[in-house]
């Protein structure tokens, strides 16, 4: 087994950090259910309402029901309706009656194609809710594998293409690194969901690729930009660096999040009787360690900043909350996997930081943006449209590195 023996003062161990978790995320959850919308759920502002014409967006729809479908899990009342009216949601003019897929919206005719970012998020919210049993989630399962398969899984390369028209013409000769992470963990639930190893081995070939390979000759910063052809673009969006989806140069938000993502996957290679190479522990730790020591108070301001260049200098100082709950998430993965104070440490400053800047007591949920001096702001990310990332990072500590999260809540701990 992966994990080790944790200290008896960790705050894994305590009861009232554990309480307190749990108090935190269902006071998120009832800010979020504000975004409900006829067709699926919107983007909710900084005082948790929905503008006048708000309009439901997929990938909030697909991470609202996996956060519902989770919460449902846990034994939330009332939590069930709402992961119902997700699936109902991606089920109807969200997905593309005639090609397959999914718009970025209901009735999207007009979209510009289909991404491979926001299909991971439709796969990994029906995993979650079939394992929470919700009703159609398994045809809604079926439905995002079969379009995966058919469209962006390619075998030659070990990844996912990242995007097409709608009638999947005019494939996009880029490769993105963000999307294949998240791939990645909608890969890890597939695996749970389907009893299909196939779906580990995706994953190990997808972070082969972007972790082992690039990042690793990078000195474990992630690459997050690609060519067709796997080159890296390191002067991508040069001249919009402060992009919310593609930004210039290198993410250490994300290079925590691959960090407790490679420790998922090394738990729930060995649960499946799979070789789980060492350089994903390796990896993980080397990850953790370069974003802490880069991206940290790098500007003489507590908290990690949005980019950074490839010289290690600050590109957008915005402090995203995303970010510092990605870190929470990776310090306790690696904290129960190593059983190092070290991570003990980071754990409880990112806690500390995110109670002291990030939580609104008042106006509810979390600021999802500060500025360079840890005020709230609204530049890249405004208002609170976000559940998914805040929700995780409370509910994970609490759970073993394997089964995925939605199967680990639902004690779906059979062998397969």
């Amino acid at each position: 087994m992966t994990s080790l023996n944790l200290s008896a003062d960790s705050w894994l161990n305590a009861p009232a950090h554990n309480a307190w978790r749990l108090a935190e995320a269902q006071r998120l959850l009832a800010f979020a259910k504000a975004a409900k919308l006829p067709d699926g759920f919107g983007n909710l502002d900084a005082n948790g309402q929905l503008a006048p014409g708000a309009r439901a967006e997929t990938m909030n729809t697909a991470r609202m029901t996996h956060c519902f479908a989770l919460a449902h899990l846990q034994g939330i009342p009332g939590s069930l309706a709402y992961a119902e009216h997700g699936v109902a949601a991606l089920r109807g003019a969200m997905q593309d009656a005639d090609h397959g897929g999914w718009f970025a919206h209901p009735d999207g005719h007009d979209d510009s194609g289909k991404a491979a970012y926001l299909h991971a998020f439709v796969a990994l919210a029906a995993s979650s809710a079939v394992v929470a049993g919700v009703v159609d989630a398994n045809t809604l399962l079926a439905d995002a594998i079969q379009v995966i398969e058919a469209h962006f899984w390619s075998e030659e390369e070990g990844a996912l293409r990242e995007a097409f028209s709608r009638a999947w013409q005019l494939p996009e000769p880029y490769r993105g690194a963000n999307s294949n992470m998240h791939a990645t963990e909608a890969f890890l639930a597939l695996a749970d969901a389907t009893g299909n190893g196939l779906w580990l081995q995706r994953a190990l070939r997808i972070t082969e690729r972007i972790i082992h390979g690039h990042a690793a000759a990078n000195g474990y910063r992630v690459i997050e930009h690609f060519d067709a052809h796997w080159a890296p673009l390191p002067d991508y969006n040069l001249e919009h660096p402060a992009d919310p989806f593609r930004p210039y140069g290198t993410t250490p938000g994300h290079a925590l999040e691959w960090a407790r993502l490679l420790l998922h996957l090394e738990a729930s290679l060995e649960r499946a009787g799979l070789c789980a190479p060492q350089w994903l522990p390796d990896s993980a730790r080397a990850l953790f360690d370069t974003a802490c020591q880069q991206a940290w108070n790098v500007d003489g301001e507590p908290g990690f900043v949005y980019t950074l260049d490839w010289a290690d200098r600050p590109v957008v100082h915005a402090r995203l909350h995303w970010v510092h709950a990605e870190a929470c998430a990776a310090a306790a993965a690696l904290l129960q996997r190593t059983g190092e104070a070290h991570y003990e440490q980071w754990y409880r400053c990112c806690w500390g930081f995110i109670a002291n800047h990030f939580i609104d007591p008042i106006g509810g949920s979390w600021h999802h943006e500060l500025d360079a001096h840890n005020q709230p702001a609204g530049t890249l990310w405004p208002g609170k449209p976000d559940l998914y990332h805040a929700y995780q990072a409370l509910l994970l500590p609490g759970l073993p590195l394997a089964p995925s999260l939605a199967s680990n809540l639902g004690g779906n701990v059979t062998k397969r």
